[in-house]
């Protein structure tokens, strides 16, 4: 096969910033049908007003169709959660744990204190989209994932079984079987589907691989590209985060790896690998659409054979470096 055709994708969680670092980023993701973009702004996109504001920044930063999330605190306003959903404004909430990953100091510390924006939400049918990880300093970095699955997903899901759950940028095997346990929906990045803890570790620690979740055992990452290529309930999230050079490679970096640029090329050299062509449709522009309960996009997106001509950088922000030649790109 030397050309593929595929309904256009989407990206189920993405970072564009604000100011100039969305003006410089936001066309890279313009192969992308639609976005859910991430609201872990200074500050934070907290209410309906907020999110309409910021909607309107990222059109005219050049990307037409985002899908605008609200940052869950501790002080959200469940009739705002409400109203901004029912009014088309957002079509998710995003729970980050405080101090999970950047931007996330407004995060939740006291998951009782947001039961009554979770009660709003299930009624009415508001998606929660959650960042994984239990941020307890006795908790080794590795393991974050897995403690929240049992310390704080499994009694949120008990305590509202309707709600409509997206574990992102799913990075364990043991995410992996929960979400099959319990039929949830879950993103995969590309650099989680491409590296292990390895490439970003031995022979010196590369920055530009150091993101949140980290990346982990390479058997962690064998379970994702399974899921990925069988399971209709994962779905494409690049989670691409773009960071100037400086905040990456510094004493204390910054984490995020800035893949929008390369994404669709990475994902099919990955599926390509796996043998798996046939089903990088489902996962980049069905399963997505399917689970957030919206039709599929009409239109298309071609790759052919061949290695894609890749920026090493937009403007300040380095390129995610896939470590191996990607062999599709874009028509």
């Amino acid at each position: 096969m030397d050309s593929l055709t595929i309904r256009r994708p989407d990206d189920w969680h993405l970072h564009l910033r604000d100011d100039d670092m969305l003006r410089a980023v936001a066309p890279s993701s313009s192969v992308m049908g639609r976005a859910i973009v991430m609201p872990n702004l200074v500050p934070p996109v907290v209410t309906k007003a907020d999110a309409v504001a910021y909607r309107d920044r990222i059109r005219a930063a050049g990307f037409s169709n985002p899908l605008m999330t609200l940052y869950l605190t501790e002080d959200t306003d469940p009739a705002d959660v409400v109203a901004a959903h029912a009014e088309g404004v957002i079509t998710a909430v995003k729970l980050y744990p405080a101090g999970a990953t950047t931007n996330s100091a407004s995060g939740v510390r006291d998951f009782d204190a947001v039961r009554p924006a979770l009660a709003a939400m299930e009624e009415a049918g508001v998606p929660l989209c959650l960042h994984g990880e239990v941020t307890d300093r006795e908790i080794d970095i590795f393991d974050r994932e897995s403690a929240f699955l049992d310390k704080r997903l499994e009694p949120l899901r008990k305590a509202h079984p309707s709600l409509k759950l997206t574990l992102e940028h799913v990075t364990t095997k043991d995410a992996v079987d929960y979400v099959r346990a319990h039929d949830l929906g879950a993103t995969i990045t590309v650099q989680h589907l491409m590296l292990d803890r390895n490439d970003m570790l031995v022979g010196g620690m590369r920055p530009h691989y150091y993101c949140l979740p980290i990346l982990k055992r390479a058997r962690h990452r064998d379970a994702l590209l399974e899921a990925a290529t069988t399971d209709d309930r994962f779905f494409l999230g690049t989670d691409s985060a773009p960071h100037p050079l400086h905040a990456k490679e510094a004493e204390c970096c910054a984490a995020g790896c800035f893949t929008a640029p390369l994404a669709l090329p990475a994902y099919a050299t990955v599926f390509d690998e796996a043998g798996a062509l046939d089903r990088l449709e489902a996962f980049a522009s069905l399963n997505g659409p399917r689970h957030y309960g919206l039709p599929p996009n009409d239109d298309t997106v071609t790759l052919v054979r061949g290695t894609p001509d890749i920026p090493p950088k937009v403007g300040d922000v380095a390129v995610f470096d896939p470590a191996r030649p990607l062999t599709w790109t874009l028509q």
